[in-house]
């Protein structure tokens, strides 16, 4: 982006991908508001009161240890899906790249007894660390895991007949294939159901017109399209590597 301070009480920014398209923001000099920056001290704070169940706490550390623990989504991401989750009073919800379950355990827990989770991910040994701690919780009956593709998994419950009938999704996997997975989540979700989609800042890289690689482009994209797609309401929120909060209208 190009950013212009006319030394008044605005900074126009120009994006670089659409020249025409021009804002206002609050300068620096004369600003109302602050948006702060999350430090390394703040986030311990954050972090240090987020409310984090015993089981999640151990599955955490556990996934550490491992190779790609980076995959795992941080415990206020866990605990903001939980939330909307209860206040959707949601009953059937989704979730696309499970890896150790830590976000999809977090939602069980929260789901009613007679609740359903269908729970994709298409790698064996980390869904097997999952399923173990769905046992330990006590919330194997809630989950249904179908070990393979996401879209494939998708496709199978559209043409089961459950079209419309889901509360809840929450994609995590392949980024590359969000446009395929949002398409097929609106078949599935109900009207007022919420789409959550993890990823959606990539490390800061979608903001950056130096970045071109095929998934940082699929994500810029993504974000773009969904912005103006007239069939959902969207919040973007800056928590963890960025969430879309989309609710199907």
């Amino acid at each position: 982006m190009f950013i212009q301070d006319f030394g008044l009480d605005q900074v126009w920014i120009t994006d670089l991908f659409s020249l025409s398209d021009t804002i206002a923001v609050p300068s620096r000099r004369r600003r109302r508001k602050e948006v702060i920056t999350l430090t390394p001290q703040l986030y311990a704070y954050l972090l240090a009161n987020v409310p984090e169940p015993p089981i999640l706490r151990q599955l955490r550390q556990e996934t550490s240890t491992m190779p790609g623990s980076q995959m795992q989504v941080s415990p206020d991401q866990a605990q903001l899906l939980a939330m909307l989750v209860q206040i959707l009073g949601a009953q059937r919800c989704i979730e696309l790249g499970v890896y150790t379950g830590y976000s999809s355990l977090a939602v069980a827990l929260v789901l009613p007894e007679s609740g359903r989770l269908v729970a994709c991910e298409r790698d064996g040994k980390s869904l097997q660390i999952a399923k173990k701690y769905y046992e330990l919780a006590g919330v194997s009956h809630k989950m249904d895991v179908r070990h393979g593709l996401a879209a494939d998994a998708l496709k199978s419950l559209i043409s089961n007949g459950e079209a419309c009938s889901y509360d809840f999704a929450f994609v995590d996997a392949e980024k590359r294939m969000y446009k395929e997975y949002f398409e097929l989540l609106l078949q599935l979700v109900r009207v007022g159901g919420l789409i959550v989609i993890d990823n959606v800042l990539w490390h800061g890289k979608v903001a950056d017109p130096l970045v071109n690689d095929p998934k940082t482009v699929s994500i810029r994209n993504f974000n773009r399209n969904i912005m103006e797609d007239k069939r959902v309401s969207i919040s973007m929120v800056p928590v963890g590597d960025g969430m879309t909060i989309c609710r199907k209208r």
